[in-house]
């Protein structure tokens, strides 16, 4: 976690052993960047040996296109993302290299952009931005560099909502640790008027097709933001710069840090190398799991599951513990696959945050289920529950809810007082008044009984009542 010049960071992951997996470089489309990460997860999981969960696997991707330079985007976490990112990633690149071919045309050098900052804090002594009047009255200075060429550049888009003068702001933050910049394609605005602009413009000389860069700060670091722009902007005359980034949750990428040298890379020096003898690949070899095409094969016939289902629960980070629910209690493959797969989807999408649930809580909900502890139609809820107070058990949720269940002879003594309330319209309408009477017991009983069953018994007692009985 950064705060503010620091960060703090967590000592809980050390003495676990982390697994690296390459690919080589033939992945050639953000659909194919996806499957892949999708097969070595299923691998992974398929050994029932790894740690699931967000965090636990991390995707960094290498991109490049024709002309450009290698840039690594680390640490995407959700599978679904990762073709966005791609994507996304790509057409920052081209972009850039739009751009860098504009600036050849426009005949800018390296020479030209030079690391020197202005003092324009005279300019905006009376200003009606907010940013430079708080930099200003703690002493803070207004500092302005020139960028010959790049007028009209630095706010072409690159990604969704994110410019070439974006880009200048991360390095400005990440060197500088400044709040951000200004630059002139963007402005007037935020309280800077054109005639502030212009005043800026004739201090540094700027012709029609030069821009500028502003930043409100103390001055050594107003300084440091200065050169990291500059920097930025002759990197710009290259195209695409190597370097390390972050995926947004928008899939759109930000600055994270230079690209790392060769350096960083050095022998492991506590732990021995292990040789891979013909021996121990034999051994692995009789440890391997199910690869995934077995595993569907057995999941649709061996336990049920329709194709699609099946499908879902090959994709999911929650694969092994699918099957030993299954195996440990006995419910219903159906049920377990449809709860994982399904239901706490659903409940995500609905805000709920079921990252709190455990594999401990969801197996022991299946262990109350098939003990007569609870329904089918009462887990939607109780997931719900564990997930707000995961200090809970599932069988203390199911108390906390009112929603034990009701045995056979509760549940019909319950289903004729309801329609004892609405026996006129039963016996004016007959069985058609099913529905009517299903919606009313359900809203009582919901939960307390399964549904096929409490079905069963407003059916039979529809059928009585009509009757006279």
């Amino acid at each position: 976690e950064e705060r503010g010049s620091e960060v703090v960071y967590r000592l809980d992951r050390l003495g676990i052993p982390l697994v690296e997996i390459a690919t080589g470089p033939a992945i050639s489309s953000p659909e194919e960047a996806g499957a892949v990460a999708l097969k070595i997860g299923q691998l992974l999981r398929a050994t029932g040996r790894v740690k699931r969960g967000l965090g636990t696997i991390r995707q960094d991707l290498n991109i490049s296109v024709e002309g450009g330079a290698r840039v690594e985007v680390k640490g995407v976490q959700e599978l679904e993302l990762i073709p966005k990112v791609v994507e996304l990633e790509v057409q920052r690149q081209r972009a850039l290299l739009e751009i860098r071919d504009e600036l050849r045309r426009r005949g800018v050098s390296r020479e030209m952009i030079e690391a020197k900052a202005v003092d324009a804090t005279d300019v905006f002594r009376d200003t009606s931005s907010r940013v430079a009047k708080k930099a200003l009255a703690a002493g803070g200075v207004a500092l302005a560099v020139k960028l010959p060429g790049f007028a009209g550049l630095l706010g072409r888009e690159l990604q969704p909502g994110r410019r070439l003068g974006t880009e200048m702001a991360d390095r400005a933050r990440y060197w500088a640790e400044v709040g951000g910049i200004f630059h002139s394609d963007e402005l007037p605005g935020y309280g800077i008027g054109q005639d502030e602009v212009n005043e800026v413009r004739k201090l540094l000389g700027c012709g029609d097709l030069d821009a500028f860069a502003l930043v409100f700060e103390e001055r050594r670091k107003a300084e440091r933001a200065a050169e990291a722009v500059v920097e930025r902007a002759r990197e710009a005359l290259e195209g695409v710069p190597p370097e390390t980034r972050a995926a947004n949750p928008d899939g759109t990428t930000r600055f994270m840090r230079p690209m790392p040298g060769k350096a960083r890379m050095y022998p492991e020096t506590d732990i021995r190398p292990i040789r891979v003898t013909a021996e121990l690949l034999e051994r692995v070899r009789g440890m391997l799991p199910e690869p995934p095409e077995a595993k569907y094969e057995k999941f649709v016939k061996v336990y049920g599951l329709s194709p699609e289902l099946a499908k879902k629960a090959l994709r999911s980070y929650r694969l092994d513990l699918f099957e030993r629910i299954v195996e440990a209690t006995k419910a219903p493959p159906q049920l377990v696959a449809s709860t994982l797969e399904d239901t706490l989807v659903e409940l995500r999408r609905d805000g709920v945050p079921v990252q709190n649930i455990t594999d401990e809580h969801l197996m022991e909900l299946f262990k109350l289920y098939v003990g007569g502890g609870i329904v089918k139609e009462a887990i939607p809820p109780v997931l719900k529950l564990l997930a707000e107070k995961p200090e809970l058990g599932p069988a203390e949720a199911v108390r906390q809810l009112g929603l034990t269940p009701l045995s056979p002879e509760e549940a019909r003594e319950a289903v004729r007082r309801i329609l004892k309330r609405m026996e006129s319209a039963i016996r004016e309408r007959g069985e058609a008044a099913f529905s009517l009477a299903m919606g009313a017991v359900m809203r009582e009983l919901r939960g307390r009984v399964d549904g096929a069953h409490l079905s069963r018994i407003v059916r039979e007692e529809l059928v009585r009542i009509a009757a006279g009985g």
